[in-house]
């Protein structure tokens, strides 16, 4: 179980109170405070240049637990400085407090800049503190989540004029969203296998407003879902790695305004397949279940909020890509359900053929419903790590971009520290993985890492529009579509290392925020 948030009482700060640590999150000490924690800083700066500087423990018997922490933000008047700030700064700050031996700190975030982009800074705050004290599903498997995850509760001292018990609800909400994510993304491959993310899905939906069906009879995966099935091959002599598709239908009170539908890529593992990932790349690739995981942690917050009028159908492609006798190989034909003969480039690209066919399957249902928009989401190239480093990239196709998704995104991200980069779709990437034969009508990649690859991330996009029939609903098409591509290839751990990054649960906040 996470730590609550709650709004903090009264006097919040007095040592005969509810609370054991106060944390200060500020740019620094010069910035308003209540008297008795001015004075307190203030002395600690008079005798410290460094006071204010990253995390400081002041030890004293006029704070709530005897302990008062200052974490600082640094200044943030500068063009580039921006809401993440207060996230870093308040988890930096709580997990101080937990390994003081803190169990219910309470945290004051101060001096927030009167500028738009820090119009969310208590959110941000708040997001960033119950964030830092995730630690690995394993870990509190094998040794019990109260030993280590110790934190019970955590207040926010909220200012006047903000509806406290509304920010709290919305922020434990988006906070129980990105835990799922991260459980999802961040457990080793056998934990969290394709069967296992399809068991973990039903407990975690269970007496939920979302419909939680698994897909498992192998014979109807092959049918419905070749190029998923063909990523699948190798796994199947091996029981317990056998593939699931996983689907989630949330639908709101009142009638459906809009609907959503969301393919979110599952690989448990990348071996690369025949194309085997050599070099220690291989190293990480439990990870690779990003996209799927932050779609799941969507539908939570979804079944939370509970926002009305909106109807959100996903289907997660629970996949191993593994290596064996049966392993599918460069050069192989597969036509995907939608019909397209695809020509395999690199067994590696196989997350695109496992979201084309689930692409193939939402976009029939876009078809037919209510304001349709349809998201793909993946940790799918090196190469938007490496374009854009910790971003995510959004990508529209025509009607999406007409509609402004990927720059309303882009907007939302930056007010709430999940933040996107914009990229584009253009006709070079339809160039790109354009048939080569008569035998074929698409090539999945070429045979290079994406990160030697010009337009190592865009032209994705392209192959999926074209295997899974949605290139047929552009704005010339008879029914249009709206269709954004999220790559978080570079937004899916923190720091870029994808074998012990902390996953982040990107962009579960932005997506909520801007659909709901």
């Amino acid at each position: 179980m996470s730590a609550r948030l709650t709004v903090a009482v009264e006097e919040p700060f007095r040592p005969d109170g509810m609370y054991d640590a106060v944390v200060v999150v500020a740019p620094s000490v010069e910035v308003s405070l209540p008297p008795a924690i001015k004075d307190l800083v203030h002395q600690a700066a008079a005798v410290d240049r460094r006071f204010g500087q990253g995390v400081s423990l002041l030890v004293t018997e006029r704070m709530a637990g005897g302990r008062l922490i200052f974490s600082g933000t640094g200044l943030l008047d500068g063009d580039t400085d921006d809401v993440r700030s207060f996230a870093e700064a308040a988890g930096r700050g709580v997990m101080r407090a937990r390994d003081a031996g803190a169990r219910r700190p309470v945290i004051l975030i101060a001096g927030v800049p009167e500028r738009a982009r820090y119009a969310h800074a208590h959110e941000v705050g708040a997001l960033g503190a119950l964030g830092a004290l995730w630690e690995p599903l394993e870990a509190r498997e094998a040794l019990g989540e109260q030993a280590v995850e110790p934190i019970e509760s955590v207040a926010l001292v909220v200012p006047d004029g903000i509806d406290g018990a509304t920010l709290c609800a919305r922020v434990e909400a988006l906070e129980a969203a990105r835990r799922v994510a991260r459980d999802i993304c961040g457990t080793e491959p056998e934990r969290m296998s394709p069967i296992q993310m399809a068991t973990y899905c039903e407990k975690v939906f269970a007496g939920t407003c979302v419909r939680v069906d698994v897909l498992k009879v192998t014979s109807q995966l092959m049918k419905h879902y070749p190029l998923l099935m063909a990523v699948a091959r190798a796994s199947l002599p091996v029981r317990r790695h056998h593939p699931r598709v996983v689907r989630l239908v949330y639908q709101g009170d009142g009638p459906v305004r809009r609907s959503f539908f969301f393919a979110g890529k599952g690989l448990s593992y990348d071996t690369g397949g025949a194309d085997v990932k050599a070099g220690g790349h291989m190293a990480g690739m439990s990870r690779d279940k990003g996209g799927a995981a932050a779609v799941a942690g969507l539908f939570l917050a979804a079944a939370h909020l509970k926002p009305p009028g909106i109807r959100m159908v996903a289907e997660l492609g629970c996949v191993r890509n593994s290596i064996g006798a049966e392993s599918f190989v460069t050069d192989e034909i597969i036509r995907s359900h939608s019909g397209c003969r695809v020509r395999i480039g690199n067994t590696d690209a196989e997350g695109r053929l496992v979201m084309a066919d689930l692409l193939s399957h939402l976009r029939l249902q876009a078809s037919k419903s209510t304001n349709p928009h349809v998201f793909s989401v993946a940790t799918l190239t090196g190469h938007a790590g490496r374009a854009v480093g910790p971003y995510s990239i959004a990508m529209d196709n025509g009607p999406a971009m007409d509609g402004g998704m990927a720059r309303s995104l882009e907007q939302v991200g930056d007010l709430w520290g999940d933040p996107f980069a914009v990229s584009r779709l253009r006709r070079e990437d339809f160039l790109f993985v354009r048939p080569r034969t008569r035998a074929d009508d698409v090539l999945s990649c070429n045979s290079a890492p994406s990160t030697q690859t010009p337009r190592g991330h865009q032209f994705p996009m392209a192959f999926l529009a074209v295997a899974s029939g949605l290139v047929r609903h552009g704005r010339a098409g008879g029914v249009p579509i709206p269709y954004t591509h999220l790559d978080i290839g570079g937004s899916g751990v923190v720091g870029g290392d994808w074998q012990h990054g902390r996953p982040s649960g990107a962009p579960v906040v932005a997506l909520a925020q801007q659909l709901f």
